[in-house]
């Protein structure tokens, strides 16, 4: 299972909300390089975002009999909500409370050089190029199309910095690395604030169906599709949310976020992206889990550096 602190406010069911918001979007990036083995990069230019804000919130104060009336009149099907789970005034309280005490400010992370990022995650027909064998899970009979554009999946962090090294060993170069956490979410929010709608991270994300409702239950998919096969990023990055978690170069740190200076030691490396069995509600850039993860779901992406030759 992917790790991640228990750090949210006690026994109040406060609505938590993550804000981080920079700039307008701009236009999407066009892949700039292409390596030997065919992997696409994406020109990455600097800038600054705002990581770690923290603004919890309550839910507005609901009158249930009236809330059951409408939803009886739109959905008679639907189970009448369980008094036991009213709100008092002493709960709005509480959870006011606690969300002013847990609040944060966050702090600016400034992009200092550019950089290029991989397009795709890495393939399984990539990492058989470089590596010459395939440790996925999802290859062969359990895919139905072509199991080489699918993302390399069972990847352990070791694993990943093994392909690296080969890759630059193949190209003569030193140019290629995993992005930092940093890195990996500028990327991902596209000069964006970072918040984006349960409707479009469905379009973007091959992941869990989530909660759909009261007595919904989650259908992810039965594994990981071809690369691209969701709608892109405002940068033209696909497959930042779903399909994968992706491997960064950082330690983890034990906590809700990353500190400004990364850990320069820690026993797992973060993840970042969710994956294909991943809920809706944890498929969002600002997730800060560790691994070692399921393992089969997952992979990385990579960067490469524009100054190196």
């Amino acid at each position: 299972m992917i790790k991640t602190p228990r750090k949210m406010p006690g026994n109040i069911g406060c609505a938590l909300l993550l804000v981080a918001v920079v700039g307008l979007p701009v236009a999407a990036q066009e892949p700039a390089y292409t390596n030997s083995i065919g992997m696409q990069f994406v020109l990455i230019h600097t800038g600054t975002m705002q990581v770690g804000v923290f603004q919890p919130g309550c839910p507005a104060p609901v009158d249930p009999a009236a809330a059951n009336a409408r939803a009886q009149a739109t959905r008679p099907d639907r189970r009448p909500p369980d008094p036991r789970i009213a709100w008092t005034e002493a709960d709005y309280a509480k959870c006011h409370e606690l969300a002013e005490r847990e609040a944060s400010p966050g702090f600016e992370v400034k992009i200092a050089k550019p950089y290029y990022i991989g397009q795709y995650e890495v393939t399984q027909g990539q990492w058989k190029k470089v590596m010459g064998e395939n440790p996925s899970v999802f290859q062969g009979t359990k895919v139905t199309d072509d199991g080489d554009r699918h993302p390399v999946d069972s990847v352990t962090w070791d694993e990943a910095q093994h392909f690296i090294r080969q890759l630059n060993k193949l190209e003569r170069t030193n140019a290629y690395r995993l992005p930092t956490e940093f890195e990996w979410e500028y990327a991902g929010r596209a000069d964006g604030s970072g918040q984006v709608a349960w409707s479009e991270i469905r379009q973007m994300a091959v992941q869990g169906i989530g909660f759909g409702g009261r007595g919904a239950t989650p259908t992810p998919p039965p594994g990981t599709q071809m690369v691209g096969s969701k709608k892109p990023n405002a940068w033209g990055l696909s497959d930042m949310l779903g399909n994968v978690w992706e491997w960064v170069q950082d330690y983890y740190n034990e906590k809700l976020f990353p500190d400004p200076t990364p850990p320069k030691t820690g026993r797992q490396h973060v993840l970042k992206g969710c994956g294909f069995a991943s809920d809706v509600k944890n498929c969002i850039y600002a997730t800060h889990g560790a691994g070692p993860a399921d393992g089969w779901d997952v992979g990385f992406r990579i960067v490469r550096d524009v100054s190196a030759k």
